[in-house]
């Protein structure tokens, strides 16, 4: 009681509440896990910098009292306060640990849009196999014996572009990404820039491995927010989506017309998060093209975020034989399919480690790795709605079975072969066999 007391007497006196005593909604989302006291808070567009500062100077005032009292009663107390900010044009915010007394000062403060639970994330992956995706994404027609390995591209797609793999992480010393692979941002605390899962490092290979990848002359950047266990919380998805959003708008401004642009993949997904939703449409806004992976539950992707942002990329899986994949999410917030069952990629544990495994987290990467090789072959500028547009007209229409149908029934294609081969710049028809061991 006298701590209580204590901590609400130190709210009353940091900051005068909203005066009409109208709290910010909180959202939790439905059929998911919750992490126990870790909420999401996203400020109101119109608050500016020094609104912002002084917001965070009396969260952290009333949490260090808090964390005072937490300590007295109880010496294991995870650290409540402040644990990420999110500072892009398009969201702003921050995420932490905080108890319900000051969850609800936090609701009633003017600055507040609202505040959304935090909940679990998971990477996505089925079953194991041989690899044929590469080739499917270079044939109109469906694959048979003579072109299943075959894959026909232009040799210098994906150069120039950075693309981040928002993920476990990536074995970025692999063979197959010849030195092109770079560590980015590890953002759950204290865990190792490494990818102890593989799941990150498959998401990289094929989006842009010499062997295994779509885009050969790409650069994965590791961003990770799942661990070793392929989970993670909402709020390091959301800071990893905002590194990584900060980081394409330093590059852009500094290589200005030299920069080709930035692709982002993210094969994860948990139940529906309208900020993390709000994260990946504003990276679309500011330039990334984004592929995200309709997930794995039979049922309509529009449950799900990632996959329900409306301007990213939602991609849902296909089989060798041109059906839809059994686990495959579907719905009107799908806007297009590619290879997700039995594919082959790097993995974790060895410069040379490759794994088949199956799942929309497959199929996102074939997308992301197209991104970037369109991106690297045009001539000027373009925006990420154009590459989203030119990849969606590009895609073999009416092709799939097993789509139901409010789902669109496209299936992602290069243009190397066939009618769509002259809206892609430097086709030069080079047939690659990308079979056998390294």
């Amino acid at each position: 009681i006298i701590a209580s007391a204590l901590l609400v007497a130190s709210i009353t006196q940091a900051k005068p509440l909203n005066s009409g005593q109208v709290v910010a909604p909180l959202y939790i989302p439905p059929d998911v896990e919750v992490v126990q006291d870790s909420y999401i808070v996203v400020l109101k567009d119109h608050l500016e910098d020094k609104d912002i500062v002084q917001h965070a100077q009396w969260i952290s005032s009333l949490t260090d009292n808090n964390q005072q009292v937490l300590d007295w009663l109880s010496p294991h107390t995870a650290s409540h306060g402040i644990h990420h900010v999110y500072d892009t044009p398009y969201i702003k915010g921050y995420s932490g640990r905080f108890d319900e007394t000051i969850l609800e000062a936090i609701r009633q403060s003017d600055d507040v849009e609202y505040i959304e639970k935090d909940s679990l994330v998971y990477a996505s992956e089925l079953q194991r196999n041989a690899p044929w995706g590469l080739a499917r994404v270079s044939h109109e027609d469906t694959l048979n014996f003579k072109n299943y390995k075959q894959y026909q591209y232009d040799p210098n797609g994906g150069e120039g572009v950075k693309v981040y793999v928002i993920d476990t992480g990536v074995n970025v010393d692999h063979i197959d990404f010849g030195g092109r692979a770079s560590w980015g941002h590890t953002v759950p605390n204290g865990d190792l820039d490494s990818d102890g899962n593989g799941h990150g490092s498959h998401c990289a290979g094929t989006i842009a491995g010499s062997r295994y990848g779509i885009a050969k002359k790409a650069q994965p950047v590791a961003v990770k927010v799942l661990r070793s266990n392929g989970s993670g919380t909402m709020s390091d998805v959301v800071a990893g989506v905002d590194w990584a959003t900060t980081a394409h708008l330093k590059e852009k401004h500094a290589q200005d017309k030299k920069y080709k642009g930035a692709v982002a993949n993210m094969s994860l997904g948990g139940g529906r998060s309208p900020t993390l939703d709000v994260a990946v449409n504003g990276a679309v806004r500011a330039g990334i093209v984004f592929s995200v992976a309709a997930g794995n539950d039979n049922s309509d992707a529009c449950d799900y975020s990632p996959a329900a942002a409306e301007l990213a990329i939602t991609v849902g899986a296909t089989t060798i034989e041109d059906e839809r994949a059994y686990f495959s999410n579907y719905g009107k917030c799908v806007d297009v399919f590619a290879p997700g069952m039995n594919i082959l990629s790097v993995w974790r544990g060895s410069r040379y480690a490759t794994n088949t495994i199956s799942g929309t987290s497959m199929a996102a990467p074939h997308v992301a790795g197209l991104a970037a090789y369109l991106l690297s072959l045009e001539e000027g500028p373009v925006t990420a709605k154009e590459i989203k547009e030119k990849i969606l007209a590009t895609a073999i229409k009416d092709k799939l079975d097993g789509i139901p149908k409010d789902t669109p029934n496209l299936l992602i294609n290069n243009g190397a072969d066939g009618k769509e081969k002259k809206i892609i710049r430097g086709i030069d028809s080079v047939l690659k066999d990308f079979f056998g061991d390294i």
